[in-house]
C-alpha cells in the first residue's frame, strides 16, 4: 500500500504554503498518497487543531503520517516534535495540537533537529515534511530526533456537579454549521440551558422544526447545542467557554 500522509494546517489555499510542503514531501516520498485534512483551521488555533486532530488520527490506516502545521510560535524555542502512538505517527510543533497521540499509552515522542538552514518563519515546509516524508518511507522514529520528555499537553475541560445535582459544562468550538459543541458527555434525556434559554436534547436534527435550537449528541459522543436549518452559535451568541448546563430527568 502506498504510503499515506495527511495535512492539517490554517494556510488556507489562497497562498502557495501547502504547495511548498506537498512538493518537499513528494520529492521525497514521491509514491505517498497526500491527503488534504482541512488549511482552514482560524489562524493560530491551536485548540481548534488539537480537537480535529482528536477527531481523525486514529480513523486512518495504521503507518499513516500526520503532519499538523498551526503553529503561532514558529521558530521560538517551542519544540519540533514527531510522535509515534497506535501504529501511527504525527508531526508537529510542541504547542499542544499533537495531544491527542501523546496521552495514548505507549506513545513515543522525538525532538526534531532544526537544520540551520531552515527558516525561522516556515518549520513546515524545512522541518516537519522532511521528517514525515522519511517516516513514511519506515525510517524509524528514534533516528529522527532525540527522545523527548515534557510534551506541552492541552486537554478538553472537564465538566463538574454542582450542587443540585446539574452538571456544568462549556462550549469547546464552535463547527462550520454554527453548531456549539460542549464537553457534556452523552446524557439520556434531559435538557441544556444556554445563553438564557432552556432547550430540550433530542436524538436527531429532524427531531426538531426548521429554527428551533435544540441540543443533540454529536458523533463524537459530546452533547452539542444545534438549531435546524440555521446557525445556534449565531442566534444565541454562542462561542468557546460559553457555559452550558445540563440537567438530567433527575436534576
Amino acid at each position: 500500500m502506498r504510503p499515506i500522509i495527511t495535512l492539517l494546517t490554517d494556510f488556507g489555499t489562497a497562498d502557495g504554503y501547502v504547495a511548498e510542503l506537498k512538493g518537499v514531501l513528494l520529492s521525497v516520498a514521491p509514491d505517498a498518497s497526500i491527503v488534504d485534512l482541512s488549511h482552514d483551521i482560524p489562524p493560530q488555533d491551536v485548540e481548534c487543531a488539537r480537537l480535529a486532530v482528536a477527531r481523525y488520527w486514529r480513523r486512518f490506516p495504521a503507518g499513516t503520517v500526520h503532519v499538523v502545521v498551526v503553529d503561532p510560535g514558529v521558530g521560538s524555542a517551542r519544540a519540533p516534535l514527531a510522535v509515534q502512538s497506535d501504529e501511527r505517527f504525527l508531526v508537529g510543533p510542541d504547542n499542544g495540537v499533537l495531544s491527542p497521540s501523546m496521552v495514548a499509552a505507549g506513545s513515543r515522542v522525538v525532538a526534531l533537529p532544526v537544520p540551520s538552514a531552515a527558516s525561522a518563519t516556515f518549520h513546515g515546509r524545512d522541518v516537519f515534511a522532511p521528517a514525515a516524508a522519511s517516516l513514511a518511507l519506515g525510517t524509524p522514529i528514534d533516528s529522527l530526533g532525540s527522545a523527548f520528555q515534557d510534551p506541552v499537553i492541552r486537554r478538553t475541560p472537564e465538566a463538574r456537579r454542582g450542587r443540585d445535582g446539574e452538571i456544568l459544562g462549556e462550549v469547546i468550538a464552535v463547527d462550520r454549521f454554527g453548531n456549539a459543541i460542549t464537553n457534556l458527555i452523552a446524557p439520556r434525556g434531559g435538557r441544556i440551558e444556554v445563553a438564557g434559554r432552556v432547550i430540550p436534547i433530542v436524538r436527531t436534527y429532524a427531531d426538531a422544526t426548521t429554527g428551533d435550537v435544540v441540543g443533540v449528541v454529536g458523533s463524537s459522543g459530546f452533547v452539542e447545542v444545534a438549531q435546524r436549518d440555521g446557525s445556534a452559535a449565531r442566534v444565541l451568541e454562542l462561542t468557546r467557554g460559553t457555559p452550558v448546563t445540563l440537567r438530567t430527568p433527575r436534576a
